[in-house]
């Protein structure tokens, strides 16, 4: 872990067929890379850098053997690029579908983990990207937000933060509510997906409910301090747009600002269990 006493973050996630892709539809490479995203993306989301994971992984009976190896090859380009070492862990054979669990160890900035409950009324709520794409494909192929989490974490003050996976409304939600406070989220502002407008003309829903809704955007949701937001804005120091889309207030809950009506707004997503 190198010097004594240094910090270290934890994080574990699983993805199983049938709930989080589907292995009739899509390529075990893609399936393989998104095992390990979704953990990176949990790092980016405390401000960690990567260091090692841990992986297990049921496989289902048959051709075990060679879709071991097709998972190997879509994660492992994504682990040199992280420079991750995968430490270890362990596969098995079962009757049922395939399932991939990964542990990820982090070593956060010397500020510390960027956390959930950091965030103050009249903090700024920042984001990275666009959202309302998943369902066409971005759920796969998304890129982990890492370097832009540990870039911003050295330039600027971050109070809070996680990563949308579960969707936009509901982990600003979550944000909010680990933090005590409440959030309005200006929906004008949130930065739509080219995808999510695509889905809209046949979905029967709209571009921003599917951009509030469906979750795996793997953004970063950042409460920033006033002052701190106004900089990062006007320097736009990443290779992907950084958007305000609201603000954290005194009010406990989730709101939704549509020109000048407040209402409340419902934190839908994917909720686990459900």
């Amino acid at each position: 872990m190198g010097e004594a006493g240094a910090q270290a973050v934890v994080t574990c996630d699983l993805i199983a067929d049938g709930v989080h892709f589907r292995l009739d539809r899509h390529a075990p490479g893609r399936v393989g890379r998104k095992a390990l995203a979704v953990n990176l993306s949990d790092l980016a989301a405390m401000a960690a850098r990567p260091l090692a994971a841990f992986l297990a992984i049921l496989l289902p009976r048959g051709d075990a053997s060679q879709l071991a190896h097709q998972l190997w090859e879509g994660l492992q380009p994504l682990a040199e690029q992280y420079e991750l070492a995968i430490a270890g862990g362990d596969t098995n054979t079962w009757d049922g579908p395939l399932v991939i669990s990964a542990t990820l160890i982090g070593t956060p900035t010397p500020r510390g983990p960027l956390l959930r409950s950091g965030a103050q009324p009249g903090d700024q709520l920042l984001v990275t990207g666009h959202f309302g794409g998943s369902q066409l494909g971005h759920h796969l192929d998304f890129e982990p937000r890492v370097g832009e989490a540990l870039l911003l974490a050295k330039r600027y003050t971050l109070h809070a933060g996680i990563d949308c996976s579960d969707g936009l409304a509901l982990d600003v939600a979550r944000l909010a509510e680990e933090s005590g406070c409440g959030a309005v989220i200006q929906l004008q502002d949130v930065p739509l997906a080219d995808a999510a407008r695509q889905l809209a003309e046949t979905s029967g829903r709209t571009a921003i409910q599917h951009a509030l809704g469906d979750g795996e955007d793997f953004e970063l949701l950042l409460a920033v301090p006033p002052e701190e937001a106004q900089r990062m804005l006007a320097e736009q120091p990443l290779s992907v747009p950084l958007t305000r889309v609201g603000q954290f207030v005194d009010s406990r809950g989730l709101w939704q600002q549509d020109g000048q009506r407040r209402s409340r707004l419902e934190p839908v997503g994917y909720e686990h269990g459900n």
